[in-house]
């Protein structure tokens, strides 16, 4: 199987390293910034016998790589979180060019298993109602979307599960929130992988889940095992679908 990485900053740095390290062949570097790259632009040349894509970019530009990479025919690992407002789109995009896309708020093997637990969690909680529920998350300060992927992820796990909460609250509250709505609460600084907390709070205890990232390796590694298992496939998928739980 043949990747290309789409995106040679930090984080894709860090996944050409793991790759190396875990015998993924890495096809083409793709950059349009750092020099260190084989190709600066998404095309027929730069994307010429690959099979699974991997883009570690921007929100910003995340779409219409998407656009570029469906028009080579190839599929996609979508690494890149803060563009899920155009869902829509995307999903047509992999419907008419019959490709394979996979999207995960977080490509973690051990955040994928937080999810597993927090949604076990909820169905717990959500028997007990003297137990209210919060979650915030912490990153460093250049990362460009707030709250995170994963954080948005863990809410809507939450509202799902617990019939008491039906609403996010992502920003300051104003004033007093409503018995059912849940606070989310982003905090940015320093070099934070990334932390993750749900907690559980009554009048007589406190109970917390944390996921806490040592480092990007994680997050690098589950990438490339999410290109290994969309070789060949066709359609557009989600995390659950990989993991499979």
């Amino acid at each position: 199987m043949n990747i290309a990485l789409i995106g040679y900053g930090k984080m894709g740095q860090i996944v050409h390293k793991v790759a190396q390290e875990k015998n993924f062949n890495i096809k083409s570097l793709i950059d349009s910034k750092n020099p260190e790259a084989d190709f600066q632009e998404i095309n027929a040349e730069s994307l010429k016998d690959v099979d699974v894509c991997i883009d570690f970019t921007h929100p910003e530009v995340a779409v219409e790589n998407i656009k570029q990479i469906a028009n080579e025919g190839k599929n996609i690992v979508m690494a890149t979180t803060g563009w899920l407002d155009r869902i829509e789109e995307v999903k047509q995009i992999v419907t008419e060019k019959q490709i394979g896309f996979l999207h995960a708020s977080n490509f973690s093997l051990g955040v994928n298993i937080f999810f597993k637990l927090v949604k076990q969690a909820a169905q717990v909680m959500n028997e007990f109602e003297d137990y209210d529920i919060y979650s915030y998350e912490m990153h460093h300060n250049r990362k460009k979307d707030a709250p995170s992927g994963t954080a948005l992820s863990i809410g809507e796990i939450l509202l799902d599960k617990i019939e008491r909460k039906n609403k996010l609250v992502l920003d300051r509250p104003e004033e007093k929130i409503k018995n059912s709505e849940l606070h989310l609460s982003t905090i940015r600084g320093g070099d934070i992988p990334g932390t993750h907390v749900v907690g559980f709070d009554s009048s007589a205890d406190t109970i917390e889940l944390k996921h806490t990232a040592r480092n990007r390796a994680g997050f690098a590694l589950g990438s490339l095992v999410a290109a290994e298992w969309l070789h060949g496939k066709q359609g557009f998928f989600k995390a659950e679908d990989w993991m499979q739980f």
